[in-house]
């Protein structure tokens, strides 16, 4: 009977030692910025021939992107926010990254633009990208309404939407793209609010329509800045899994989640508080979901301050940190716009550094 008992404790214990060890939430094992070198494995300058500097949205050309023009699966744009005086909500190009650095200008709209982060790309052959035009004088500064463009897969502009409470400064964008139709989830600076559009294209990738548009989300601290310019809802980053949006509210220091985001007709208000941390959040901006499914947001230290400069973070969808890098140790306010994204067979993970004027580019597991 002991010798049978024996049996079968031994049995158990080898049982435990072979069955695998579930990682704890937070577990940096898993982790995008964990493994990241503090060398990138490529840094391309953003600057086009204009000069536009400060980078600041970030998309992919994602795989099945329609042909016939200059993209790419696997490239990358960048839009610049700031003419070549440095003069905010000024720039007017979006430059286009080949997965082997090859640079070229894919967009070059009218003056006084201001390409914000609101940058995404969708399967039919179209690029969406927001601007924040801002008037800027030796005395004042000011900001207008700004619009969602919308180009072709040749980089021609096909449609500028506009309204004045739906769209009041696109800041940043998050796409759940389902081919002959998507939903752009877009955050609105100037109002802190979060509107989907619920847009139809055709087969021939020709047509864009957008069917409807609804306020989602709204009450995200909202305002001016001296520094910042603007400080408001920025970084969107869908689950399509789980039908959930994550906004990064830049002046709440928070991270907030909508569920039903794909499918609700009502406005939720903040949401839910998803992810707090004075301690290592800092004024997000950039947002993306990472194919491990943890989050990770760039800090830009316009709130909270005395936090590491030019942070990105990772943390999990339950709200644990799981680790953080630097972007550029050197200087302040670098961080904002971040992606990720495949190329054949490679994962990359990008950050622009809109000090140094630069994308970085690391290869991840």
């Amino acid at each position: 009977m002991k010798s049978a008992l024996r049996c079968a404790m031994l049995l158990a214990v080898t049982l435990f030692l072979l069955s695998p060890v579930a990682k704890s939430d937070g577990d940096k094992g898993g982790s995008i910025l964990g493994q990241l070198p503090t060398s990138p494995q490529r840094i391309v300058p953003t600057v086009p021939a204009n000069g536009d500097v400060n980078p600041y949205g970030t998309a992919f050309v994602p795989e099945g992107f329609r042909e016939g023009g200059p993209l790419e699966a696997g490239d990358i744009l960048v839009s610049n926010f700031n003419n070549t005086q440095n003069q905010q909500g000024t720039g007017t190009t979006i430059v286009r990254i080949t997965p082997t650095g090859q640079f070229s200008v894919f967009f070059q709209g009218q003056q006084g633009l201001g390409l914000t982060t609101a940058l995404g790309v969708l399967r039919r052959g179209f690029v969406l990208v927001g601007n924040l035009p801002t008037v800027n004088t030796p005395t004042s500064t000011t900001v207008q309404q700004g619009s969602l463009l919308v180009l072709n897969r040749s980089g021609a502009m096909v449609a500028n939407l506009s309204n004045a409470s739906l769209l009041d400064g696109p800041w940043d964008l998050a796409i759940n793209d389902e081919e002959s139709r998507a939903q752009v989830f877009v955050s609105n600076v100037l109002s802190g609010t979060v509107t989907r559009l619920d847009v139809s294209m055709n087969g021939e990738g020709d047509q864009f329509k957008v069917d409807s548009a609804t306020q989602i989300a709204s009450g995200y601290t909202h305002g001016f800045d001296p520094a910042a310019l603007v400080i408001g809802p920025t970084g969107l980053a869908y689950d399509r899994k789980t039908d959930t949006l994550y906004v990064a509210s830049t002046g709440d220091n928070k991270i907030f989640s909508i569920a039903g985001a794909r499918t609700t007709h009502q406005d939720g208000g903040q949401g839910k508080v998803t992810y707090q941390d004075d301690t290592h959040l800092h004024g997000p901006l950039g947002l993306v979901l990472a194919p491990n499914g943890n989050l990770i947001t760039a800090n830009g230290d316009a709130v909270n301050a005395g936090g590491t400069q030019n942070d990105l973070v990772e943390f999990t969808r339950s709200g644990m940190f799981v680790a953080d890098f630097q972007v550029d140790p050197g200087a302040a306010g670098g961080a904002f716009g971040v992606g990720i994204g495949r190329a054949g067979d490679v994962i990359r993970f990008v950050a622009v550094d809109d000090v140094q004027n630069t994308l970085k580019i690391w290869n991840v597991r």
